[in-house]
């Protein structure tokens, strides 16, 4: 077969390998499994597209986009490389053609979406045309908690297993985590020969900036890059539309992306961008994985991503031609609240949410970064040597101050408060605010109280947003979003450790602007979004919708009074009988803990006066179970029958004993009249 360098020249036209190509190519060629870490425009298809050409039989490339399938396809082709893609975007001629070539050994590379695996057709069609090896890109969509999560990734492992073939599998995003979730999930936990060949993008400019008036922020950064083009990412649909319209009405051309648009209007934005020089397209991440244009000059992020992994992936598709590329990521508050939110509304286990708590913690410590912003992200990634003079702190350096004391006055207000509150109450306390929350816990007496009105209220959360930024703190998901302080903040404690913060992020939260009003205060938005989880869960185990469990009115009564028993919950506006019922022990749970056990009948009374005197009655029940002497033989009246004495209205000794009977009555009845007569 013929040499990977003479292919190189004959069909891709390139005079020799760029870093670490060779060496991959050499592995995957030699049938070794093999796991890829390449940076984004360092060439990851060449290392499997080289070693099908060399080798015999077909390499089955597993790929998550039609559209970037259909791109490589038509790319090898026109090389005069025989290859081809099923998808669901086929015509019948090319699926036709694909299969021709299949039977007359002429292609070399198959392109499936990970989709089609859950067919077993396709499974034994695979296994008929011999297939030789398995290449598998954006790996990292096989790690259940990433950002790019595809289920079908899953069963990638089970095709190796079944066509017993070398797999081979690459990406340019995978912290240590994801790693080694690949490795479990595609290869079996059984290591393969692993590639790193870093995370640098040294062509592309870093930079950050808080958020003060964000669309003027983008309609500058876009009119200083008139004429190139550019992708915008928004946090939500409706922004990606205003801002594209913002843009065009400041002379730009610019068109919106987001995934509740019609497939046909996705496609022509897709196309527009491809074919069309200086456009903007102001996107969701619906706009991601396959955008493989070359020269997109510019990435901003209007609002702050997801994680660093997110962040990586979305500005890696500037400047792919290896040109100079520049980014803007704007970050405020609201944007953390909101991220903090959606990982607390989430269904993964608490673990996992502390572990994506952590991984918000380090997109914080790049926005908030004293120096080097590329240094932070790449030793996010593992990389210790670094050269960069390319972002905007390598440009300006931070105002930085000596913040031990503030930290260590934040983490004593944690630690005298046991670590259950959250920021908004411990800056409370350190500001000495008299709060009905701060009184009612005695929280005034507390030595902290107090100590730290040197700052502002805006002031403060800029230092807890540093604190959470150097991964001093995480918010529990156990406690609601209590935070609790990691072992990084155990030395500053003790004053063994100083540590330095930004005195720039600080001074200017002292004239920010007010954020946008919350549904509940800071210290009640965890439980709220515990409550909306729980709520998501029960409405799609339900198939309705989520309002048809309970409203957003009564989950902010829920998150602000916190019911404590099943009487505490009936008394929440928009929680009747049968919604009780269905609902308020599993509600219980989340704001408690744990639920009160019940009976049913009793339960009926839950939230109304019948209800205490039904425990009153069932008190002096026990107590007269044996008669009044504790020697007669046991008696009791039924759960129904302690509800109906509980509901009478002007009872009398003759209605009693109409209800009771007359053993009953004459054990219980004067006991139960007292009772009812006097309910207090």
């Amino acid at each position: 077969m013929p040499a990977a360098q003479e292919l190189l020249k004959d069909i891709f036209g390139f005079e020799g390998f760029r870093p670490g190509q060779e060496e991959i190519v050499d592995a995957v060629s030699a049938g070794e499994n093999v796991l890829a870490i390449m940076p984004t425009g360092g060439g990851k298809s060449l290392c499997f597209q080289l070693p099908a050409m060399m080798n015999e039989g077909v390499t089955v490339v597993i790929s998550p986009l039609i559209a970037l399938m259909r791109d490589q396809v038509r790319a090898l082709q026109e090389a005069g490389v025989g290859a081809g893609a099923l998808t669901s975007g086929n015509t019948p001629e090319e699926t036709d053609a694909v299969w021709e070539g299949l039977e007359a050994g002429t292609l070399k590379l198959l392109y499936m979406a990970p989709e089609r695996l859950a067919s077993g057709a396709a499974m034994g069609m695979l296994r008929r045309v011999g297939v030789r090896q398995i290449a598998v890109d954006e790996a990292h969509c096989v790690s259940q908690w990433g950002h790019d999560f595809r289920p079908d990734y899953l069963r990638i492992g089970e095709l190796r297993r079944t066509l017993d073939v070398p797999l081979a599998a690459f990406t340019a995003t995978a912290d240590a985590e994801t790693r080694e979730e690949i490795v479990q999930k595609l290869f079996d936990g059984h290591p393969p020969r692993a590639f790193l060949h870093g995370f640098d993008r040294p062509n592309i400019h870093l930079a950050f900036a808080a958020k003060n008036s964000p669309r003027a922020q983008i309609l500058n950064f876009a009119a200083a890059r008139r004429g190139q083009s550019g992708i915008v990412y928004c946090g939500t649909r409706a922004k990606t539309e205003g801002l594209a319209r913002a843009l065009n009405d400041a002379g730009q051309t610019a068109i919106h992306y987001h995934g509740g648009m019609e497939a046909e209007d996705r496609r022509i934005a897709e196309r527009r961008f491809q074919q069309e020089d200086g456009l903007i397209v102001c996107a969701t991440v619906a706009f991601g994985m396959g955008v493989d244009k070359p020269d997109i000059r510019w990435v901003a992020h209007a609002d702050l991503p997801k994680s660093i992994e997110a962040y990586y992936q979305e500005i890696g598709r500037a400047g792919r031609d290896g040109a100079p590329a520049e980014t803007l990521t704007l970050y405020g508050p609201d944007d953390i609240r909101l991220r903090r939110t959606q990982i607390d509304e989430g269904l993964a286990p608490p673990e996992r949410r502390t572990a994506d708590h952590g991984r918000l913690n380090a997109l914080l410590g790049l926005a908030e970064a004293l120096e080097c912003r590329r240094s932070t992200l790449l030793g996010y990634f593992g990389e210790a040597e670094v050269t960069c003079g390319n972002c905007d702190l390598c440009d300006s350096p931070a105002e930085t101050f000596d913040g031990t004391t503030a930290v260590r006055k934040a983490l004593s207000a944690m630690l005298r408060t046991d670590e259950w509150f959250g920021a908004g109450h411990l800056i409370d306390i350190l500001l000495g605010a008299d709060t009905d929350k701060i009184r009612q816990r005695g929280h005034d007496s507390l030595p902290t109280y107090g100590v730290g009105t040197e700052y502002s209220k805006g002031q403060w959360q800029a230092i807890f947003r540093q604190m959470m930024g150097h991964d001093l703190v995480r918010p529990d998901p156990e406690r609601h979003g209590a935070l609790r302080m990691t072992d990084a903040a155990l030395p500053i404690l003790r004053d063994e450790a100083s540590i330095t913060l930004r005195s720039d992020t600080v001074a200017s939260a002292a004239t920010r602007r007010p954020a946008v009003k919350a549904m509940v205060g800071e210290e009640d938005a965890p439980l709220l979004s515990a409550l909306k989880a729980k709520r998501r869960a029960l409405a799609e185990a339900a198939k309705v919708p989520a309002y048809i469990i309970f409203t957003d009115r009564s989950l902010i009564e829920m998150a602000e009074r916190r019911p404590a028993t099943l009487d505490d919950m009936a008394r929440i506006s928009g929680v009747g009988a049968k919604k009780l019922d269905s609902y308020g022990a599993a509600f219980l749970e989340v704001i408690n803990g744990a639920a009160e056990a019940m009976h049913p009948q009793r339960r009926k009374l839950a939230g109304r006066d019948a209800g205490s005197l039904y425990d009153r009655l069932m008190s002096v029940q026990v107590d007269l179970a044996r008669g009044p002497m504790g020697t007669d033989r046991p008696l009791s009246c039924s759960a129904s029958l302690l509800a109906k004495v509980a509901q009478m209205r002007d009872p009398t000794e003759e209605t009693l004993e109409r209800l009771l009977g007359d053993r009953r009555a004459e054990r219980f009845g004067a006991a139960f009249l007292d009772v009812l007569r006097d309910p207090d």
